[in-house]
C-alpha cells in the first residue's frame, strides 16, 4: 500500500506504511456506532463517509393516486422521540468520528432537508471544517404525491476536514478527468438506486435509503487514494463497501440491523475489484515528477533546431541543443523566454511554446507526459 502526504487539498507520495494497528478492516461490526467507534484506535482513518437516520417525521402513510401505498421509510432505526435527542445521537456519532479520524482526513455526510441543517450546525461545533456542501441532484425523484409541496429532487452532502489546519485530500486532476476536463461542480447530477442495482431481499428491496454506487465513487474518487480506509458508520445494505472494494480502499462497516449485514456481506463478496491499470486516475501536475525541457531534447523527443511557436503563431523560437531555446538575440528556459515574448512577469512554457506534428500544433506539454508515461 502506498502512503501519502497531505499539503493542502493536494499530496505527493511517501514511503509506503504500513495500516493502523488493530483495525477491523474488511469487517462489518454489528453494533451501535457510538460504542463500535470508540473502540477503535485514534487517528486511524481517511474517510468516514456517514448517511445517518435522516429522523423524517412522516406524519403517516403515503399513497400514490392510483392508490397503492408508497414504500417510505417507516423503520424504528429512523425514530427520534424529540428533536433534542437526535441532536444529542448526532453530536456523540460525530465526536467519536472524529477522534478516528487522521489528522487530514475527512468526513461526508448525507442528508436531507429534515435532518441536514442540524447535522452541519453540530459538525461545526465539534470541530470539523466544512469544505463544501454537495448537491446531488436526482435525475429520476420519487414524485410529491400529496401535490402540497414542491417534488423534493436533492439531497445535500457535507465535505469536511477534521480541522481547519487539515491539509486533505482533493484529486482534483480525476474530478476534471470525470467531468470531460471541466471542473467538478458542487451539483451532481445522479440517478437513484434503482433497478439491478437495488439490492433485494426476498424480493422486496432490502433498504428503504440505499445510495446509488456513482454517488459513493464519485466521492472515494474525489478524497482518498487506493489503501485509503474508509468507515462507513451506517453501512445498511454494503454501497460503501462495495465502491471500495471495487476501487481498492480498505473499509470497515458498522451496522446493528442484522438483516441488513447479512445482505451487505453477500453484496461484497460479489463485488470484483478494478484491476490495477484500471485504477489509476489523473493527478495534479502538482504532484508529478518535475521534469527538465533538456532531459526531452537529451532523449530524442524532441530535436535540437525544432522551431517552437504559440498558438497564434506571432513569436518562434528555436531549441538548442542544452534544452535552452533562442529567440532571436536572447536565449533561456523554455518559461523565461515565452514570458519574455509576451512581456509578462512569469510563463507556464509547457503549455505556451507548441511544435508542429501531423499538419498541426501540439504543446510542449505533451511531449512530457508521453515522456512521464514511460515512467510508469
Amino acid at each position: 500500500m502506498t502512503a501519502y502526504v497531505r499539503v493542502g487539498p493536494r499530496e505527493k507520495r511517501a514511503a509506503p506504511a504500513a495500516p493502523a494497528p488493530d483495525l477491523p478492516l474488511g469487517q462489518i461490526l454489528e453494533e451501535d456506532c457510538v460504542a463500535a467507534m470508540a473502540r477503535l484506535p485514534e487517528a486511524s482513518v481517511d474517510m468516514v463517509f456517514a448517511d445517518p437516520p435522516y429522523n423524517l417525521q412522516l406524519g403517516g402513510d403515503l399513497f400514490r393516486p392510483e392508490g397503492g401505498l408508497v414504500d417510505a421509510v417507516d423503520d424504528a432505526w429512523d425514530k427520534f422521540a424529540t428533536f433534542a435527542d437526535y441532536d444529542a445521537f448526532t453530536r456523540a456519532w460525530l465526536k467519536e468520528a472524529r477522534r478516528i479520524l487522521k489528522p487530514n482526513g475527512t468526513l461526508w455526510v448525507i442528508g436531507s432537508y429534515h435532518n441536514i441543517f442540524r447535522v452541519g450546525a453540530a459538525l461545526q461545533d465539534a470541530g470539523y471544517w466544512i469544505l463544501n456542501d454537495i448537491i446531488w441532484r436526482k435525475s429520476n425523484p420519487m414524485p410529491n404525491f400529496r401535490g402540497t409541496r414542491f417534488t423534493n429532487a436533492h439531497e445535500t452532502l457535507i465535505w469536511a476536514s477534521r480541522s481547519e489546519d487539515s491539509r486533505y485530500t482533493f484529486n482534483y486532476r480525476a474530478m476534471k478527468a470525470l467531468n470531460d476536463e471541466l471542473q467538478m461542480r458542487s451539483d451532481w447530477l445522479l440517478p437513484i438506486c434503482s433497478g439491478g442495482e437495488r439490492v433485494k431481499d426476498g424480493g422486496a428491496k432490502a433498504h428503504p435509503t440505499q445510495k446509488p454506487e456513482s454517488l459513493l465513487y464519485r466521492v472515494m474518487l474525489a478524497c482518498t487514494h487506493p489503501g485509503d480506509v474508509v468507515l462507513d458508520p451506517f453501512f445498511g445494505t454494503g454501497t460503501t463497501g462495495a465502491v471500495a472494494r471495487r476501487l481498492g480502499r480498505q473499509w470497515i462497516g458498522i451496522e446493528r440491523e442484522k438483516r441488513y449485514v447479512r445482505v451487505a456481506r453477500e453484496r461484497i463478496e460479489s463485488t470484483l475489484e478494478l484491476d490495477e491499470s484500471a485504477m489509476k486516475t489523473m493527478t495534479s501536475k502538482r504532484t508529478q515528477p518535475r521534469v527538465p525541457f533538456g532531459t526531452l531534447v537529451e532523449i530524442g523527443l524532441i530535436q535540437p533546431g525544432t522551431v517552437l511557436t504559440d498558438t497564434k503563431r506571432r513569436w518562434q523560437a528555436r531549441v538548442r541543443a542544452d534544452g535552452s531555446i533562442e529567440m532571436g538575440a536572447e536565449a533561456g528556459s523554455i518559461h523565461r523566454i515565452g514570458a519574455l515574448a509576451q512581456g509578462a512577469p512569469a510563463c507556464n512554457g509547457w503549455a505556451f511554446w507548441h511544435f508542429e506534428e501531423a499538419g498541426g500544433l501540439a504543446p510542449l506539454d505533451a511531449l512530457r507526459q508521453r515522456y512521464l508515461l514511460t515512467l510508469d
